[in-house]
This record gives C-alpha cells, sequence and structure tokens, in this order.
C-alpha cells in the first residue's frame, strides 16, 4: 500500500463469514488513529474462487490494505499468490494460529466457514441470557437476583442496563437493582453471595454532566434534583456505604467503556467468557 498524502487509508475486510473477526481487528486499528481518514469495504461469504479474485480486484483498485478471515486453503493459496504480485499490503488472521495449532495437536482443521457463529446450545444459552437481562433489569423483579451470575448495583446513570446486556452477550445471567437512599432494599439481596455482586460508582462531577445531558434529551430543564451535585453526592456516598456493608466488588465507571468495565467484571468475579466458543462439550 502506497503512502496516501490525504491519510486516507482503505481497508478491505474480506471473510469466507460474516466477517465480524476481521471487522473488529479493523475497528481496533482505526480507532488507534483518530486524525486519519478511513475507508472500510467488507466483503462477506467469499466461499467461490471468482467472487475472491473480485474482492481482490477491488482491493487493488482502491489501494487498500486488506485484513481477511478466509479458512479454505485453496483460497487462502489464491489470495496470497495475489498479494505478492501485486505487492498489496494483507494480513491473515486466521491460517498461521491455525497451523501452529495443526502442528502442535496433529489435528486438522474442521475446514468450514462461519464455524464460529454456529445455532449451537452456547448461542441459545446467550439468548436465554439476553432475555434474563430484559427481565431483571433495574431491580423489576428481586427474585432475579437469586438466579443471577452478576448483580450490578448502582444510582442512575452508572451504566446497569448497557452492562447487562453487553453480558449477557458474554452467556451471563444479569440482574441489576438502582440504588435510591430513600428506597427500601429487596431482602434477596442479602440473600445473594457478596462475590456476585458489583457495585458501580461515579465521579460526582461526571455523573451531574450526564445527568443533565439526560434531561436535556427528554426536553426537560436540566437543572432539577435529579442532577443537583449535593443529592449526587449523597446518593454516591450511600451507594459506597452500602457497597462496604455488602463487601462487594467496587468499580468506578466514570472513566472507562461499557466493554472496559464488562472486562474488569469478570476478572474480578473471576468469571469466564463463553461468548466466542462454540463446542457443545
Amino acid at each position: 500500500m502506497e503512502n496516501n498524502e490525504t491519510k486516507t487509508i482503505t481497508i478491505f475486510v474480506i471473510s469466507d463469514s460474516a466477517g465480524e473477526t476481521a471487522s473488529k481487528l479493523a475497528a481496533a486499528i482505526m480507532a488507534q488513529f483518530p486524525s486519519v481518514d478511513f475507508s472500510l469495504y467488507r466483503k462477506t461469504f467469499v466461499k467461490e474462487e471468482v467472487r475472491l479474485k473480485e474482492a481482490l480486484e477491488d482491493a487493488k483498485r482502491e489501494n487498500a490494505m486488506v485484513l481477511h478471515t478466509i479458512i479454505s486453503k485453496d483460497l487462502v493459496k489464491t489470495a496470497l499468490a495475489f498479494f505478492e504480485e501485486n505487492a498489496i499490503y494483507h494480513f491473515d488472521i486466521l491460517t498461521s494460529p491455525i497451523e501452529e495449532i495443526e502442528r502442535f495437536t496433529g489435528v486438522q482443521r474442521s475446514g468450514e466457514a462461519g464455524a464460529l457463529h454456529h445455532l449451537n446450545e452456547n448461542y441459545f444459552n446467550r439468548i436465554e441470557a439476553m432475555e434474563f437481562a430484559v427481565k431483571y433489569d433495574d431491580g423489576k423483579d428481586p427474585r432475579g437476583f437469586l438466579e443471577a451470575d452478576v448483580v450490578l448495583l448502582g444510582v442512575s446513570r452508572t451504566s446497569k442496563t448497557p452492562l447487562s446486556l453487553f453480558l449477557a452477550n458474554k452467556n451471563l445471567k444479569v440482574a441489576n437493582l438502582p440504588l435510591i437512599p430513600e428506597a427500601h432494599l429487596p431482602k434477596e439481596l442479602w440473600e445473594v453471595d457478596a462475590s456476585k455482586i458489583v457495585g458501580l460508582t461515579n465521579d460526582p462531577d461526571i455523573l451531574n454532566g450526564i445527568r443533565k445531558e439526560r434531561m436535556r434529551a427528554y426536553g426537560l430543564p436540566e437543572d432539577t434534583s435529579y442532577s443537583d451535585i449535593e443529592k449526587i453526592r449523597k446518593e454516591l456516598a450511600y451507594a459506597a456505604e452500602l457497597y462496604e456493608k455488602i463487601g462487594c466488588v467496587t468499580i468506578n465507571v466514570a472513566s472507562l467503556s461499557i466493554e472496559e468495565t464488562a472486562a474488569m467484571i469478570l476478572n474480578a468475579l473471576h468469571l469466564e467468557d463463553h461468548s466466542y466458543f462454540t463446542t457443545d462439550d
């Protein structure tokens, strides 16, 4: 790929399946260069040589770098020959580690495109976890705390719901409870093992800004008791005292993305991310 004075980079994702793996890698790469203009093209379900050659010609025409996840040895061979002949930068995400596992174990790859996305038991467990997160969101039914893998606590706007759904996508059953100093805590909360509970908190000033923005989004005045900074401090102090009493993990989400917070929860609670495993063992 030649140097482009306009700093515009074209990336082609070529896959014999949905292309999610390569697309996520592309997104991670692009996030490192916020000042660079990127164009991302996805060529997915490329399972025939004629379609692969069309995609490769398109990439050549756009002077693109190519990220690819192609499982067929024959198609990989075709792609590599084209890249070498046309001096195209490329990164093969799957072949090298697959070959190493074959070498180490003596077991041959299945050669099946899209094996990650089977509708197997793991997939249906994920759907069940998503349904669980919706059913037991915002403390709708405290009985869900006793069935949950993770219970999230936090004052309003500490990302409880998006975190619940994100973790559900990793096959974890998550219930959450909004903390309001004046509200009664359900008895079920005290029956949950503290090792399954995560207390979410935030910085007062950041939470104040988030709540004001929330009010503006609703077309309401931003300065209300909901966004009052002193009230927010009292809410956070109440939450901190409760977390200490429970003895649970506490995470400040002020500077964290949902993905980062979820990773910290998985690590702190010693939970495994099963979202990428497709075997039924």
